[in-house]
């Protein structure tokens, strides 16, 4: 059987934003934008770059207006995270015109981390999608825990599908579905992912993987052969949801940029400038870099 791999792959670099907020000492200010600047040079064209969440529950990200108000770049898709109405009035007192809200799939999860159940939050998020879209936003909906919840175990394809369909009805561009504890196998993410492209087909499609297990270059090549073109990676591989037990580091954005141009599939991104970008945040993390490329640059 003859597999058909993309001649091209975008990267969204989830670093700045999902890669740092899990951070307990706060990162200086001056270092992040240093970071976020140098992701920007190596050819990146959409970073999520900060959240507009309470700064009592992710106090890392208290310094987000001043990351958005030096940040932004017109060549670059620049995401926010804003999870409520809140953090989305937030940023729409600024100049960013993208904004990522999200949602789990598990009751549990959500019930945990934002106390409503998924039926409770989807009400509330959907007018304001509706909202932003005619306010002109771009809106990524960032599905978790898609495979596997800390709390409830396995999520049945149908349930993760049906979430999906009703960010979709509610107008959303992108949907970033996410293997948030990094318990998905390889047959796992083929088979969602799969169903996803078939039912999705004019919706921007990201698979977003944790490497908990040490899967998740694998669980990109499943998501590869389903038809995948666009990936959720964290230079250095940094990161953990802090609300999800046992979600390690994302996929690091160097692992997976080397492994697909290996492969003749063209990224856009200058690896030599990722592992510059890793050189400026890593005295300042709390645990080493989790990424097979950039160690084997020391």
């Amino acid at each position: 059987m003859t597999i058909h791999f993309p001649k091209k792959v975008t990267i969204i670099e989830v670093g700045p934003r999902d890669g740092l907020q899990n951070e307990s000492v706060f990162i200086p200010t001056e270092i992040k934008k240093r970071f976020i600047q140098k992701l920007q040079a190596s050819g990146i064209k959409e970073m999520e770059i900060t959240s507009f969440v309470s700064p009592k529950w992710v106090p890392q990200m208290r310094d987000a207006l001043d990351i958005v108000a030096n940040c932004l770049d017109e060549r670059i898709r620049s995401i926010v995270l804003a999870p409520n109405r809140i953090g989305i009035d937030r940023v729409s007192s600024t100049k960013c015109k993208a904004i990522a809200v999200f949602l789990g799939v598990s009751n549990q999860f959500n019930q945990k981390n934002i106390n409503m159940t998924t039926h409770e939050a989807i009400a509330e998020l959907s007018p304001m999608i509706t909202e932003l879209k005619e306010k002109g936003f771009f809106v990524r909906a960032c599905i978790s825990t898609a495979f596997y919840c800390p709390y409830e175990g396995r999520v049945e394809e149908d349930a993760t599908i049906q979430l999906c369909q009703t960010f979709a009805s509610a107008g959303v561009d992108e949907l970033s579905v996410a293997d948030t504890i990094g318990m998905a196998a390889p047959h796992e993410s083929y088979s969602l992912y799969s169903k996803l492209v078939r039912h999705f087909p004019t919706i921007l499609l990201s698979a977003h993987f944790h490497d908990t297990r040490g899967m998740a270059l694998t669980n990109v090549f499943a998501a590869l052969q389903a038809g995948i073109t666009r990936f959720d990676a964290s230079a250095g591989g940094i990161g953990g949801c802090p609300f999800a037990p046992g979600a390690s580091g994302n996929v690091a954005t160097e692992d997976v940029v080397y492994m697909l141009e290996r492969m003749g599939i063209q990224t856009g991104v200058k690896l030599s400038l990722l592992v510059e970008a890793i050189n400026i945040i890593a005295p300042h993390l709390s645990k080493p870099i989790n990424s097979s490329y950039f160690n084997l640059q020391k």
